[in-house]
């Protein structure tokens, strides 16, 4: 094989790789059970910039993916008020709610990637537009 073969393959493997691990861990009518019984909170993981240009799910905590990796200035107080609760995580595309999920779950915590905001949509979750 070429090297550019190989780079291609690379390339390749990579991106799917990456949209396998952005794929949703939970069935819309899971969610709305969970967040229905109290017993899971729904977050925003997107920056803030994002809330405001298109909105985000109703009743979602807006928690960036920034702050997490950061100084947890928002993160440490809602955890500490949603103590036991699974967190259903989601962004624009999955992938960062995705990496956002794992984090959580090497930390102990119960997180799952809930997927992308136009896949909540599309399964009929209310939206709010121009949040922040």
């Amino acid at each position: 094989m070429t090297p550019t073969l190989l780079i291609v393959i690379g390339v390749v493997a990579f991106v799917a790789w990456t949209l396998w691990r952005a794929r949703p861990q939970v069935r819309p009518e899971e969610l709305k059970s969970a967040l229905q019984a109290g017993t899971a909170v729904l977050v925003d993981v997107r920056e803030p910039s994002e809330w405001l240009a298109t909105g985000t799910a109703q009743d979602a905590a807006l928690l960036p993916l920034s702050d997490l990796r950061g100084d947890r200035r928002q993160w440490n107080a809602f955890l500490g008020q949603h103590r036991g609760k699974r967190l259903f995580l989601y962004c624009q595309s999955g992938a960062r709610s995705s990496l956002a999920a794992a984090q959580l779950r090497r930390e102990g915590l119960d997180a799952r990637n809930a997927g992308s905001l136009a896949a909540l949509d599309r399964g009929g979750w209310p939206l709010t537009r121009k949040r922040g």
